[in-house]
């Protein structure tokens, strides 16, 4: 990846820890909301989620897009922090 955001940046630089959802890059802080109105309050819950659905970024999207009403940009960037977090420690 060339160029990497400083969220991205600070994201991939440790493990998941306890970090908050709103932590995952993309994810904006009205999307956070969303999230945590739907039981996603951590990272490591959301990057469950996104295991559960075998890393199909697609699906992944989709999902961020119609059940919690994330924008195209945003599913997009939190779909690639989660896959680029799983390459880096799984």
């Amino acid at each position: 990846m060339n160029h990497m955001s400083p969220r991205l940046r600070a994201f991939l630089s440790e493990p998941i820890g306890e970090k908050d959802v709103v932590c995952v890059d993309g994810i904006s802080h009205e999307l956070a909301i969303n999230l945590v109105a739907k039981g996603f309050n951590k990272a490591y819950t959301l990057l469950g989620q996104f295991l559960l659905m075998h890393k199909n970024e697609m699906e992944f999207q989709r999902w961020l897009i119609c059940c919690c009403g994330a924008t195209e940009c945003e599913a997009q960037e939190s779909t690639n922090c989660l896959k680029e977090w799983c390459s880096c420690f799984l």
